[in-house]
């Protein structure tokens, strides 16, 4: 479907983007943002949190179907695999920073959320790169 082909090279580029600019916990941006342009901010705690959802559905639902008249699965994986991953790491980080002061007793759940974190700007080049391989190609195999 072309709407969900629209809607993961979108979520993936704005995923990526929020997930680059963020420099450290407290929010700082490290590159000056296109929100002095817009009425409203990138970097709300609403935003990343309907983006994180938005992108993880949208991952979930290419999965399930292709762009075009691909393979059904091996044709979108890398879109829809980085679509969920930016779902996790955009709602998780809103849980992190809902939380006031870490527990005393971390679960799995939250150190291995913790460790996803250190690698969100990584995550966020590689997001970026994804939407726009996939923008350029989407008929290709893997991407």
């Amino acid at each position: 479907m072309i709407q969900l082909y629209f809607l993961s090279i979108l979520c993936n580029g704005l995923g990526g983007y929020i997930l680059f600019a963020r420099n450290n916990d407290e929010g700082e941006e490290t590159a000056d943002t296109i929100e002095k342009n817009v009425p409203f901010s990138l970097n709300t705690p609403t935003f990343h949190l309907v983006l994180g959802i938005l992108c993880a559905v949208t991952g979930i639902l290419k999965l399930l179907s292709p762009t075009l008249d691909g393979i059904l699965i091996l044709g979108d994986l890398i879109p829809s695999a980085t679509g969920i991953i930016a779902g996790i790491l955009l709602i998780f980080g809103i849980y992190r920073q809902d939380i006031s002061a870490a527990p005393e007793n971390p679960s799995v759940l939250d150190r291995l959320g913790v460790s996803l974190l250190r690698f969100r700007r990584a995550v966020g080049f590689g997001l970026i790169v994804v939407a726009f391989l996939h923008f350029l190609f989407p008929q290709a195999l893997f991407i």
